[in-house]
């Protein structure tokens, strides 16, 4: 009995070591990723660096000054360092968001890209209709109802999104049906805004309505050409980089 209890302490403490191994390792990739990261966007963004230091300096300064006042500037020197630190992180992964949006921006794919990396419950399905010149729809099922986002051809997905709200609104009844063309012109989102604008939308149901909307709509059959995962592939390490800034 005992040397089974040995053995199984062995074995736990094996996968303890492996486990720990796991985490370093992932750590150590995410810190390289970063660190790629902010040397492309560097070479793009000369003004990254100026902008990054500016924060951490000032807001150290600004925590200096103000616990020099108390006779208090050594115990608010490490929060004024803390506070810029933060300030600089946030700078960086905003420029950075801004730059892959920017290279994103008119690429077939974008939209369904821009909508696969929203925070929150969101049920995307990229291109739920399509056109062979690669205009599509994607649907989006979250709290506000369905959202259908298009991208393309103004004069192309008019057609799309009027076609796609007749079809899904004999399925999801009384439910919100939105609808939004990605692009510059007029009465439309530009992609960086896009996420944003879904965020703002008013929240009209219920978690569990919105699971049982996507049931449904889930038997409808898809429609549409294949679109491109991403917007490019130089922008895949950027694209990672944002994941990891947003769990850190």
């Amino acid at each position: 009995m005992a040397g089974k209890q040995d053995k199984a302490a062995k074995v736990d403490k094996t996968a303890a070591k492996e486990a720990k191994k796991a985490r370093r390792a992932a750590s150590r990739a995410k810190r390289g990723q970063i660190f790629e990261a902010f040397k492309m966007q560097r070479r793009e963004d000369k003004a990254l660096v100026p902008l990054m230091l500016g924060a951490l300096l000032g807001a150290t300064a600004l925590a200096f000054g103000i616990g020099y006042f108390f006779d208090m500037q050594w115990v608010f020197l490490p929060m004024g360092i803390a506070i810029g630190a933060l300030l600089a992180v946030v700078i960086f992964g905003r420029r950075v968001q801004a730059n892959v949006f920017k290279k994103a921006d008119g690429q077939p794919g974008a939209a369904a890209w821009a909508l696969e990396n929203l925070r929150g419950k969101w049920r995307v399905t990229p291109a739920v209709a399509g056109t062979t010149q690669l205009d599509a729809v994607h649907r989006v099922i979250g709290r506000p109802g369905v959202v259908l986002v298009a991208e393309g051809a103004p004069h192309r997905v008019k057609s799309l999104l009027a076609q796609e709200k007749k079809r899904i609104a004999r399925v999801v009844g009384e439910t919100p049906i939105y609808d939004v063309t990605v692009g510059a012109e007029e009465g439309q989102v530009p992609l960086r805004k896009l996420q944003g604008y879904l965020m703002k939308l008013p929240r009209n149901i219920s978690a569990a309505q919105a699971e049982t909307i996507e049931g449904r709509l889930s038997a409808l059959a898809s429609r549409g050409a294949a679109l491109p995962k991403g917007p490019m592939p130089a922008g895949a390490k950027m694209r990672s980089v944002q994941r990891t800034m947003r769990r850190r």
